[in-house]
């Protein structure tokens, strides 16, 4: 029996879908070894290897066959825009996309005239403004905190996930239109899911029955 792979994004992310796997009888105790600086992690006897990575890289390993299957956030999945099975909706982690901004912004949204956007998300920002609103933005990239660059002029709003929206009011913005949910999803590498269809398809199913 071939060992399946598991690529967890780090953070709150991984442990939350490790307390999940629990339940489901897949555990790894290699992971709960404080200060280790392994990369792989094994569960000899259920034939499972665990590896940790950054959220973006996640469908990447999935996609080219590195990791059967992925738990990552949907944000990452919209945003890579990768060749995989997005099987199920773990139900934890849950925010939302939004486009947000200062209340004066909002004339310049129902307007459709053209502003900067900034964001961490290019590709949903595009998606959004272009397919679904229909109006010509300049899309800016940025990777710190995203919340500034309206504050300092740099762009009129930003496409950004929001939790609880407690940063947008301390910084006097605000959400101003909701892209979509989101929450962290379970991917699955489109020739495992043939090859490995049983073994796959019978965790899916456990975890589906705890969730």
């Amino acid at each position: 029996m071939r060992y399946l792979t598991f690529a967890l994004g780090k953070g709150r992310l991984a442990k939350t879908a490790m307390e999940l796997f629990e339940k489901i009888g897949i555990h790894c105790e290699e992971m709960k070894e404080p200060g280790s600086r392994r990369l792989i992690f094994v569960n000899e006897e259920l034939k499972l290897r665990f590896f940790l990575s950054k959220g973006p890289d996640v469908p990447t390993y999935v996609e080219y066959g590195a990791a059967d299957i992925g738990i990552v956030g949907k944000d990452t999945i919209m945003e890579e825009g990768r060749k995989l099975y997005e099987v199920l909706d773990l139900g934890f982690g849950n925010c939302d996309m939004c486009v947000c901004g200062p209340q004066s912004a909002r004339e310049l949204l129902n307007h459709g005239q053209l502003i900067r956007v900034a964001t961490k998300y290019p590709n949903i920002a595009k998606d959004y403004f272009y397919n679904k609103k229909h109006q010509t933005v300049e899309i800016i990239k940025l990777n710190g905190s995203i919340e500034l660059a309206p504050i300092v002029g740099l762009s009129e709003v930003i496409v950004d996930i929001v939790e609880t929206g407690a940063t947008l009011r301390e910084n006097g913005l605000g959400v101003l239109e909701t892209i979509c949910p989101l929450s962290a999803r379970m991917v699955v590498n489109q020739v495992s899911m043939k090859m490995e269809s049983q073994r796959i398809s019978g965790i899916i199913r456990d975890i589906k029955a705890v969730l």
